[in-house]
């Protein structure tokens, strides 16, 4: 492996990376702009319908079309905003106006990245585990047997799952709050009732991702271990009289690994899609929510702002999982 190839490894995928960013980055330009109807129009329209009629409403639309830029062509616009993401500068709000989308994003990333990474690593460890001891040969019948009732809600959509466990332990048995991140008695800091507050908020969020996502991982790892069995090292290694478990680790498991990391890379995407839902249902005060509600009062800005740091995000996990793939296997080089 030389520095050159290093390096043009690192350039295709920054190339890839920025190509990725750049589209995605587009299309969240033009479809909101794409849906009937004027958000500012809308919004006249929500503040009339709490307040009563508003005197010189049409003029006051027109101001504020034109104090957010709306009158301008669309080229025009397209510049602005991408010239506002290059510098990280999302402007106004026009449903919450003064406040600012970035301060509105810097409130909600902290929440989605942390039930994210939460939920990607136990998914993916859950799944990944289920998987190798339903091909191992060696794992008892009775665990097989009971691995695969833990995947009853593998077919069930992440959302209908949320509301059965809303309505469950929240609604009914009450051992869990219905909204929200954390309690309002506890004071936001590193302190244990803080964190035991959010604990408590963002477990049915998080299992309402887990019971639906670790079944593919734990299906597509079951295939490639039975695969791995029948290869000739595995055969070697039991002739070997090595301990099974260390057949199962060193020999099975990590050979099936790698291609359950690349399935990760590209299923990250999906399951941000999917916290999406979760989030609006649980009034979790993530990027999720921020988007749900940005797009229900057409808030162009807010869309714009937070779909493009959640791709951002994804884009970037995605480029270091793809960077991480040589030192998981060292049969691949940066070079391939």
């Amino acid at each position: 492996m030389t520095k050159n190839n290093r390096v043009r490894y690192l350039l295709r995928r920054l190339l890839v990376l920025v190509f990725t960013v750049w589209l995605s980055a587009s299309i969240i330009f033009i479809v909101p702009r794409l849906a009937p109807g004027d958000p500012i129009q809308a919004i006249i329209t929500r503040m009339s319908v709490q307040a009563g009629p508003i005197p010189g409403g049409d003029q006051l639309v027109e101001e504020w079309r034109e104090r957010f830029g709306l009158n301008d062509p669309l080229g025009v616009q397209y510049l602005r905003y991408m010239g506002g993401l290059l510098t990280f500068d999302f402007g106004y709000s026009l449903a919450s106006f003064p406040a600012n989308v970035n301060d509105m994003v810097a409130r909600s990333l902290p929440w989605t990245l942390g039930l994210l990474t939460l939920t990607v690593v136990i998914t993916f460890l859950i799944g990944n585990s289920i998987g190798a001891l339903l091909a191992w040969q060696k794992t008892p019948r009775w665990v097989r047997n009971v691995l695969p009732v833990s995947m009853v809600f593998t077919s069930v959509p992440s959302i209908l799952v949320a509301l059965i466990l809303l309505t469950i332990f929240a609604s009914s048995l009450g051992w869990f709050p219905i909204t929200g991140a954390y309690g309002r008695e506890v004071e936001p800091g590193l302190n244990l009732p803080f964190i035991a507050s959010v604990i408590h908020h963002g477990t049915l969020p998080a299992l309402s991702i887990i019971l639906v996502s670790f079944g593919y991982w734990a299906l597509s790892m079951r295939g490639m271990m039975i695969t791995i069995q029948g290869e000739d090292y595995t055969t070697l290694a039991e002739a070997k009289g090595l301990n099974p478990l260390f057949i199962l680790y060193r020999y099975m498991v990590r050979n099936a690994i790698l291609p359950q990391v690349t399935a990760l890379a590209l299923t990250l995407g999906t399951m941000v899609s999917g916290q999406v839902l979760i989030e609006s249902i649980f009034a979790y005060p993530g990027m999720g929510n921020l988007i749900y509600r940005a797009i229900r009062d057409q808030d162009f800005t807010t869309i714009q702002g937070a779909s493009y740091i959640v791709i951002l995000t994804t884009a970037l996990a995605v480029f270091i999982i793809d960077l991480m793939y040589p030192l998981i296997d060292p049969r691949i080089s940066y070079g391939d």
